[in-house]
């Protein structure tokens, strides 16, 4: 069995990922409950929203922060740093993954890494996340709390982990976030002082527009590896169990074409057809439009009618 790590050496993960080695990381499927106060504890101050009240601008800025925060996950974290499906210049780059780790979902390269890992394994024993061998929970929010998936596998992300600068992002990766909830807070306080009739505070801003919204962030993204592995309807022969689910598309804007996804993951649009409804294809379409991102990959005609099964099944 590996050693156990002294318990200072446990806390400094929360501050830099690096405290740990990957080379030193125990491979046991146990949630590291440690490391995952962090994690309770956010959830536990949504309840702080029973003191803190609402009102209808900090409901506006954790929805507008949900939408771009869920944006630099699918379009940037996944359809770009885990399956580079368009290009772009190093500085944009940077600024996405800076972007990207508002989202309190660690660091680009870890990330994309482990994502890298699903598609090699998905839904085989040696996957990370798969609903089918390791159950709801595990996959949901279970196997990222554990210490065998903490530490950054650069070896899956070589190109990558050679940037200086998304090294530092994915290293100091709470770094980010807590700029986030501190600037959240002064928002909040300032509305407080120059609009006072709008009713909200820095408390009320910090538990609306960071708290609930990443809690929020949270599942949605997870659903992705927990439930759309189960519920929805495959239009592909893939082998995995990979689903095409309309309302997690919804939330998660466009992944839940999850099938579709595990067909074709080099493509950049996973709402194979103009009525699957794909926000992050949009958005990126958008940017190209802007000149700040080049080279859409698209799925090719022959692929998107290749492997299909007869029928859609539902369950």
């Amino acid at each position: 069995m590996p050693q156990a790590r002294p318990l200072q050496q446990r806390l400094l993960r929360w501050l830099d990922s690096s405290a740990i080695p990957a080379s030193d990381a125990p491979q046991s499927k146990q949630v590291d409950w440690l490391r995952a106060l962090p994690f309770v504890g956010l959830h536990l101050a949504c309840l702080a929203v029973i003191w803190v009240g609402w009102s209808p601008v900090a409901v506006l800025v954790a929805g507008l922060l949900y939408l771009v925060r869920m944006f630099a996950i699918t379009g940037f974290y996944h359809r770009y740093f885990s399956h580079r499906a368009f290009k772009t210049s190093r500085l944009m780059q940077f600024l996405f993954a800076l972007l990207g780790a508002t989202a309190v979902q660690r660091g680009p390269l870890w990330w994309a890494s482990m994502h890298r890992h699903h598609h090699a394994n998905s839904d085989r024993v040696e996957d990370a996340h798969s609903p089918v061998h390791h159950g709801f929970f595990w996959s949901h929010v279970g196997w990222f709390l554990s210490d065998a998936h903490f530490a950054t596998r650069t070896e899956r992300v070589k190109e990558l982990a050679a940037l200086p600068e998304l090294r530092f992002l994915d290293r100091f990766d709470i770094v980010v976030p807590l700029l986030l909830a501190v600037g959240i807070y002064a928002l909040g306080a300032w509305l407080e002082s120059i609009r006072p009739e709008w009713g909200t505070n820095g408390w009320q801003m910090l538990v609306w527009g960071f708290v609930i919204s990443t809690v929020l962030l949270y599942h949605a993204t997870f659903s992705v590896n927990s439930l759309a592995h189960h519920w929805g309807s495959r239009r592909y022969q893939t082998a995995d169990q990979s689903r095409n689910n309309a309302l997690i598309a919804l939330f998660t804007l466009g992944e839940g074409w999850h099938n579709n996804h595990h067909h074709y993951p080099g493509a950049a649009r996973q709402g194979f057809y103009w009525w699957e409804i794909d926000i992050t294809w949009y958005g990126l379409k958008a940017l190209q439009a802007l000149g700040l991102i080049r080279d859409l990959r698209s799925v090719p005609a022959d692929i998107r009618n290749a492997r299909r099964v007869n029928t859609e099944s539902t369950s």
